[in-house]
């Protein structure tokens, strides 16, 4: 619902211009679940996968506080991908709205990405979403670098599965919950 009232809302971050980005030409990515970045090796191998599967696209990451924290201990620099703060929900959705795909371990960023027809892979084994694989533009890559590259490759290809909306995600759900409480006898 916050998605389809705000999807007019949205404004274009500082970085678009700062890096020169173009719609449909970089991949965005965040990263904030312990699993993933908590372990500094581990943070590591992911970004430097990643880096070499998007070949010269950049990637924004507006890093989550604790994920920071973990590469300023690791004393990482990236070539291609572009550490920014976090941004604000209205800029965070521009910019997923504009990639060429997301990479992420968020659960609620699945349900963006399917909405706005965007492909994304999910760094976890195991989501709360399963409708946004189903029916929607989501794959769960787990640790499998192999698999991010491959899917990494379709994207940039344009061979990524279309996916659709889930039934129901038309921004009307609360006004439907509003409905059936006021038909309850309370």
């Amino acid at each position: 619902d916050t998605l389809v009232y705000n999807q007019h809302r949205l404004k274009q971050p500082a970085c678009w211009n700062e890096f020169n980005l173009k719609d449909k030409e970089y991949f965005l990515l965040t990263l904030h679940r312990p699993s993933n970045v908590d372990d500094g090796d581990k943070l590591i191998s992911i970004l430097s996968h990643l880096e070499i599967s998007v070949d010269t696209h950049p990637v924004i990451f507006p890093a989550h506080p604790r994920t920071r924290n973990v590469l300023n201990k690791m004393n990482w620099s990236g070539n291609n991908i572009k550490l920014l703060e976090p941004l604000s929900y209205l800029e965070f959705i521009y910019l997923i709205q504009h990639a060429k795909g997301v990479v992420t371990d968020s659960g609620g960023i699945q349900e963006e990405t399917t909405y706005l027809h965007v492909p994304c892979l999910t760094l976890r084994n195991n989501t709360e979403r399963p409708e946004t694989i189903k029916v929607g533009t989501n794959v769960l890559i787990g640790d499998d670098f192999d698999l991010m590259y491959e899917t990494l490759k379709q994207i940039i290809d344009g061979k990524w599965k279309s996916g659709n909306v889930p039934p129901l995600w038309d921004g009307k759900t609360a006004e439907r919950i509003v409905e059936v409480l006021l038909t309850m006898n309370l």
